[in-house]
């Protein structure tokens, strides 16, 4: 069995869309002033809808591309245009930790993610198609636009958005969730939603008091996504044992519908004891990043599932059968994560 190499650092693109009017540039500015310090590289096919004024501008970085003091990047773009951009965003020195194109409200969302797949650029991966859809027009929205079907087939994570003004909005998230497959259906109103959901609030250590991955449930008193965890149920899986490879496959594969978010680390023990792997999930998205182990470190899986409505205790009782003290490797046992490992030069597997 020939195992990946550790992939260069990347920065996940999240693809943003919807038809117009649903709020996807709300949830993009919620984004940006709610990021826990990550950098995000916004692209905006629909420039101007960006409300810049908002933020304090640090001054200009090309013909249509601004730095905002509260270090985020907005670009206007076409979509000929997007290779080109994306390699600009993804440059070292700006530091930027996820790039989110918000697509034109008559978009087609399947093109922008398969232009980001065929990019060829080290810097940047996939990290999911994110689709918004307005609760209170959906029905509507549905009658004069019925691509929507297929764009929410397509999804790894639907907003719900607006539900606020939806008169019946159970009724429509028991609809959408009808219509995705195996994508997480996220209620929410004035685009608030967690960033912890598409992309890792985890800052540098230059950003003192933001939240990072081992304070996750001590939210105290700060402003963190306007506190939005207080909606979500929150699992955090530590394990000293190594993970069976199979074992977990099977537990992602049957992952429940409200787990909208796995992000971590896994150690595979014999099957590969040079790397750990980090671990990326949103809805039916899943992505496995192998890299070295850090030195003198020691060697844990740790993980962090978050959803709404989920059972932590069983999910919790699930990942701990997977636990393994096999000495020894199956030679076939690793198949199953290979599947969401990029290797170089190759493009990104279906979504799981």
């Amino acid at each position: 069995m020939s195992l990946p190499s550790p992939e260069p650092q990347q920065i996940p693109v999240v693809v943003l869309a919807g038809f117009l009017g649903t709020g996807k540039t709300t949830l993009l500015n919620h984004l940006l002033h709610r990021s826990g310090g990550s950098r995000i590289g916004a692209i905006v096919n629909d420039f101007g809808a960006i409300e810049i004024d908002a933020m304090a501008v640090a001054g200009a970085l090309g013909d249509s591309t601004v730095s905002l003091g509260n270090g985020c990047l907005c670009c206007a773009v076409d979509a000929s245009e997007l290779d080109q951009y994306l390699e600009r965003l993804a440059e070292p020195s700006l530091g930027i930790d996820v790039i989110v194109i918000e697509a034109s409200g008559l978009a087609e969302p399947q093109e922008l993610v398969r232009m980001v797949l065929a990019s060829e650029l080290p810097g940047i991966v996939y990290g999911g198609l994110v689709e918004v859809v307005d609760a209170a027009e959906f029905d509507d929205t549905r009658s004069r636009h019925p691509e929507i079907d297929r764009h929410l087939a397509l999804a790894d994570l639907v907003v719900v958005n607006k539900l606020d003004r939806a008169a019946d909005g159970e009724r429509v998230l028991g609809l959408v969730r009808s219509l995705v497959d195996r994508a997480a259906v996220v209620p929410a109103s004035y685009g608030r939603i967690d960033p912890e959901f598409l992309f890792d609030c985890r800052p540098t250590e230059e950003r003192i008091g933001q939240l990072s991955f081992d304070d996750l449930h001590e939210h105290g008193t700060d402003d963190h996504a306007g506190h939005l965890h207080s909606t979500y149920d929150s699992l955090s899986f530590v394990s000293e044992e190594p993970l069976d490879p199979r074992g977990l496959m099977e537990f992602l594969d049957s992952r429940p519908e409200g787990l909208y978010r796995i992000k971590g680390y896994v150690d595979f023990g014999p099957y590969d004891t040079r790397n750990r792997y980090a671990v990326h999930a949103v809805g039916r998205f899943l992505r496995f990043y192998p890299e070295p182990w850090p030195t003198g470190g020691e060697r844990l899986t740790q993980l962090v599932l978050i959803g709404s409505g989920i059972d932590t205790h069983a999910l919790d009782k699930e990942l701990g059968a997977c636990r393994s003290d096999a000495p020894h490797a199956d030679e076939h046992g690793m198949w199953g994560v290979l599947r969401y490992v990029r290797s170089p030069g190759e493009d990104l597997q279906e979504p799981a």
